[in-house]
């Protein structure tokens, strides 16, 4: 089973593979639904297709937009320059698009992307009868419906399941409110993600009284849905046929990549956790509070984020392991401010956790000391980390917003 992993920009789609991703997908600077990812350049794609192919993983390119007729020449043709530069697939929602891809001989294998909404055997085949080489089925089936989708599909298209991220309260991308509230289309790659800001109501006689929404015994369901993790169901995937695993989030932090990617790296070697196990690793970046969503069956109260719509992340990513060595000296890259003595977690790319205390005092890269270092500064350490590894600070003092570049 492939782990299949998000990348917003060059840096991001390093990080993916070396935390242990099977295959990336990123976006073109036009024709992908995430249009304020940091999408990747026709330099970018082709730097990131070279490293990728170097290391014998895969690179998926999202042309997903459901495009006007007139944006047809533009998105085709970018996909015929990506398909020339090696990607591997094309992930696209749009039948014409699709037609188009087909008409213009390009070698790289058409994914169906989960904005095509796929809740069907009967959708799948067809897709393949179009020449699809891969479905991502819709975030909206529960696992005894991938299964009997299985039953029917497999051996003759491939499937994609959305595994961790941020999922859309509605059906993937068919919502209007962003386009409504902000004239940002969603099915355009502008969704504001209006879903997840604040509401009130006003009754209509009382003008500006705002009362707030509250939710009661029966329910409000309104819009702040969690983010997926669905670790439990792996290997109950992996038996059914999926072959291969999604991880939403190309607007997200390396911070979150690396965390998330090594997660389930583990997961698939055969490693398990339990619900608590897996909350207290993925708890670390970034989330709005975790649950199953649809795959259990259906959706209820606690699937909902009702408190706040801000990160419920228990630590804060404060710097990072570079590949320099100085003096024998290990580099580390501080993203958030750091405090000589202070004991801080390490992530490493294997996913293993430990602790390390830093030096007292601090030593910059040009040999100063100092009693802490801010965002953008270098220091040395002795001790030896692997390149790329996090380094964060967890517990107490990770209140307030981290600053997770």
């Amino acid at each position: 089973m492939e782990l299949l992993a998000p990348a917003g920009s060059l840096e991001k789609l390093k990080w993916a593979v070396i935390y242990g991703a099977d295959a990336v997908y990123f976006g073109p600077e036009f024709g992908s639904l995430r249009s304020f990812a940091g999408n990747f350049s026709l330099d970018d794609a082709q730097r990131g297709l070279d490293f990728l192919h170097s290391h014998d993983r895969k690179g998926y390119v999202t042309l997903n937009i459901y495009p006007f007729s007139d944006e047809y020449y533009r998105l085709i043709n970018t996909a015929i320059t990506l398909d020339e530069m090696g990607a591997d697939a094309f992930i696209i929602s749009d039948p014409g698009v699709l037609m188009e891809l087909k008409k213009a001989g390009v070698k790289a294998g058409i994914h169906i992307s989960t904005q095509a909404n796929t809740t069907s055997y009967q959708a799948a085949l067809a897709y393949k009868a179009l020449g699809a080489k891969r479905v991502n089925l819709a975030r909206e089936l529960s696992f005894e419906q991938i299964k009997a989708i299985q039953e029917k599909v497999r051996g003759q298209v491939e499937t994609e399941v959305f595994i961790n991220g941020a999922v859309c309260f509605s059906y993937s991308g068919r919502c209007a409110i962003s386009d409504y509230l902000a004239g940002f289309r969603a099915n355009h790659g502008e969704c504001k993600h209006a879903c997840r800001w604040k509401y009130a109501v006003v009754e209509e006689t009382r003008p500006g009284r705002y009362m707030p929404v509250f939710e009661d015994e029966r329910g409000l369901y309104l819009f702040n849905s969690k983010e997926l993790a669905l670790f439990e169901f792996v290997p109950g995937l992996k038996d059914a046929g999926v072959d291969s695993i999604k991880i939403e989030g190309r607007m997200k932090s390396i911070h979150y990549i690396a965390t998330v990617v090594s997660f389930y790296r583990q997961v698939l070697d055969g490693k398990r956790f339990s619900w608590d196990q897996g909350m207290e690793f993925l708890s670390r970046a970034p989330n709005r509070g975790y649950s199953t969503g649809f795959m259990k069956g259906g959706i209820d109260r606690d699937d909902y984020q009702w408190e706040k719509s801000t990160s419920q992340s228990e630590a804060i990513f404060v710097a990072n392991v570079t590949e320099e060595i100085l003096n024998d000296r290990y580099v580390i890259e501080i993203r958030n401010k750091v405090h000589a003595g202070e004991e801080l977690e390490v992530l490493s790319t294997d996913g293993s956790l430990s602790l390390i205390t830093l030096p007292s005092p601090l030593t910059t890269r040009d040999f100063k000391q100092v009693e802490f270092a801010n965002h953008s500064q270098f220091i040395i350490i002795e001790q030896a980390l692997q390149p790329y590894s996090i380094l964060r600070r967890v517990g107490r003092h990770t209140s307030g917003r981290p600053d997770d570049r």
